[in-house]
């Protein structure tokens, strides 16, 4: 169940990339992972897991409570149910942690449309933001 990071995540992860293998249930209680999350000196940190009330929740408000801004990846956590799904929900609102789907949240740390990046961004995401103008001009002229 703890074994080795998949491949697939390997090969998406840049060169040389530390692998921090961990058993801990609360990935911010493993000192190794909060101290390499402090050493970034980010303050918004995105969170995703296995399950989302436990893998991603417990880090994220754990995170919050130590003073980061805590943004959720609703759609990139999996779950086991319905209600371990809402109940997961309501723990992260309560403690103020921000939940948002993957797309928005890559857009917002982008930023800026006319970014290099931009492009490639969207369409990495399925969102060819040419589509997405197109759909809102036709919208207009209706």
């Amino acid at each position: 169940m703890w074994g080795p990071t998949t491949p697939e995540l390997v090969q998406a992860l840049p060169p040389g990339q530390k692998i921090i293998d961990r058993d801990s249930v609360n990935a911010w209680h493993d000192d190794r992972v909060r101290h390499a999350i402090e050493a970034t000196g980010r303050q918004k940190l995105i969170f995703a897991g296995v399950s989302l009330e436990v893998c991603a929740a417990l880090p994220a408000i754990s995170a919050t409570g130590a003073g980061y801004d805590a943004y959720v990846t609703l759609d990139a956590s999996g779950t086991f149910s319905q209600a371990k799904r809402e109940a997961g929900l309501l723990r992260m609102r309560q403690a103020g942690v921000i939940v948002s789907d993957y797309a928005t949240l890559m857009v917002e740390a982008l930023a800026d449309n006319a970014a290099p990046g931009s492009g490639a961004l969207y369409t990495a995401l399925d969102m060819p933001f040419t589509v997405l103008v197109g759909q809102i001009s036709a919208a207009c002229q209706a």
